[in-house]
């Protein structure tokens, strides 16, 4: 047993090893081959970019289809449609919200968005999830919103995530844990169907579209196997974007844009933030786990694992809007926005987990896990190295090579070459440019007009900055620290009204 121990512990070490270190000889070669060897340099910059310019024309059909969709389903009376189903009226809804620290303010309005759905609220549970660690303020939270909103819905449960629990990593996976069993002891108490209950895992400031939790209902009866699936909705941080800093800004911008392009290819998709699905398969999976920090989506690697590979992602084409990054300054504001993207990088935290589970599980098709291994691996390694090789990288062997390669046609040709290519990339970058200014929510009064200039055009002039900073250098130190095997902790990301930084 201990041998046998001793080498599923040495098999994840390899395996968290794996990412950073192709990262890390990514970075390492290009610095020193560009002193020793500039022309193969040259010649592997020209292949990435090439590269990155085919996946940049890859997705950018992705971002229509999916605009075309959200357009479309914005606009559809999904309550009607979902009551036309046989068996819309047993379908209860649960909607999850854990905090820990987060003003009143931040819950009420996603309580109130809530109320605001067309779907009925008799219909609809609030399980409110609270940490020991901030048991006063929570408790006098919870009562106050209990007072208001208990009577509003079929249900109102609050819980309490104790402190210290043994094989549990503090934060929202094991906080979400504790909050499904408790639910799951209400759901059996009442005799419900846990079959036709669907769960919303939102974070704490989510406020979702007034059609959401139809959609989901409709979704939910007209799929096949329904249970079989997780139901992702369009993310936007559109609460306090107009207040937050420029940079913030495009870093949640690329985020969804990343994020439509997903929901059109949804094959090998992951959930992401707030999203939605059965009771059946959290029990099944016994929940969240409750040792990582990535909990959005290994819920859906749970499912993939437990139902060997029979199990996918349904795209909901409607939004739910959170908050960006706020730390009541804008170098704090950073600080708080880098931590954020690096806790969302640790997802590579799921290719460890995924590389070997997969390999014992017998039953799920080859095909699948190459799929999601790839898909995985490649969009870690990219995330850490696309910015760094395109922007900076890229350019040293024409800085440091010896003057005997200068003459060569190639050196002297590839650095126009180079600056089309980046110039066709750029076509993304104006594509999500477009998307955000379309999906901006409208300009606040006490917001001036100047800000209008500067959030739908100045502020992209940012984006190599940003790209680097709080998108490759966190993807790095994410990376970094899984190899290294200093375990990330789970940081909450400052909302509005928080008095805290972290």
């Amino acid at each position: 047993m201990r041998r046998d121990m001793k080498n599923i512990n040495l098999e994840k070490r390899v395996f968290e090893i794996m990412p950073a270190a192709l990262v890390w000889t990514t970075i390492v070669l290009s610095l020193v081959l560009s002193f020793l060897s500039p022309l193969a340099v040259v010649y592997f910059i020209i292949v990435y970019d090439l590269y990155w310019l085919f996946r940049v024309a890859y997705y950018l059909p992705f971002v229509v289809i999916s605009w075309y969709r959200y357009r479309r389903d914005i606009k559809i009376d999904w309550q009607t449609k979902a009551e036309a189903i046989s068996g819309y009226d047993e379908i209860i809804h649960v909607v999850m919200l854990p905090t820990v620290k987060e003003d009143i303010m931040v819950i009420r309005d996603s309580l109130n968005s809530i109320l605001s759905s067309s779907y009925p609220k008799d219909k609809i549970l609030i399980v409110l999830g609270g940490e020991e660690k901030a048991k006063q303020e929570f408790l006098v939270k919870s009562e106050i919103l209990k007072k208001e909103y208990a009577d509003k819905f079929k249900g109102f449960i609050v819980t309490l995530h104790p402190m210290g629990l043994p094989g549990e990593l503090p934060g929202k996976g094991s906080n979400m844990n504790w909050m499904g069993h408790r639910l799951l002891e209400y759901i059996n108490q009442q005799n419900i169907d846990i079959d036709k209950v669907i769960v919303s895992a939102f974070d704490v400031d989510t406020i979702a579209h007034p059609q959401y939790l139809a959609c989901i209902a409709y979704k939910y009866l007209t799929v096949e196997d329904p249970t079989r699936s997780s139901y992702q909705p369009v993310v936007l941080y559109n609460n306090n974007l107009w207040e937050s800093p420029a940079a913030v800004r495009v870093a949640m911008f690329g985020t969804t844009f990343w994020l439509i392009t997903e929901l059109a290819r949804p094959e090998g998709m992951m959930t992401f933030s707030s999203h939605s699905m059965s009771l059946r398969m959290l029990v099944d999976v016994d929940f969240w786990q409750k040792d990582m920090v990535s909990e959005d989506s290994r819920i859906f690697l749970q499912g993939l694992m437990h139902y060997h590979g029979d199990y996918r992602v349904t795209p909901i084409h409607l939004p739910v809007s959170m908050d960006t990054v706020m730390s009541g300054n804008y170098g704090k504001a950073l600080i708080a926005l880098y931590k954020q993207i690096r806790r969302w990088a640790y997802g590579v935290e799921n290719f460890p987990f995924m590389a070997m589970a997969f390999r014992r599980d017998k039953q799920m098709p080859l095909g699948i896990k190459i799929k999601f291994l790839w898909k995985q691996m490649e969009g870690m390694y990219t995330w850490a190295t696309v910015p760094l090789l395109v922007f900076l990288l890229g350019r040293l062997p024409f800085w440091f090579a010896p003057d005997a390669f200068r003459y060569y046609a190639v050196f002297q040709n590839t650095p126009f070459t180079l600056e089309w290519l980046m110039r066709f990339a750029m076509v993304g970058v104006f594509a999500s440019a477009i998307l955000s200014a379309v999906l901006l929510p409208a300009r606040p009064k006490h917001i001036n007009k100047f800000m209008s200039v500067v959030v739908l055009v100045l502020q992209w002039i940012l984006l190599p900055v940003t790209f680097v900073l709080f998108g490759a250098v966190p993807a790095i130190d994410a990376q970094t620290r899984l190899m290294l095997g200093k375990y990330m902790g789970f940081n909450v990301s400052p909302k509005r009204g928080d008095s805290n930084d972290e």
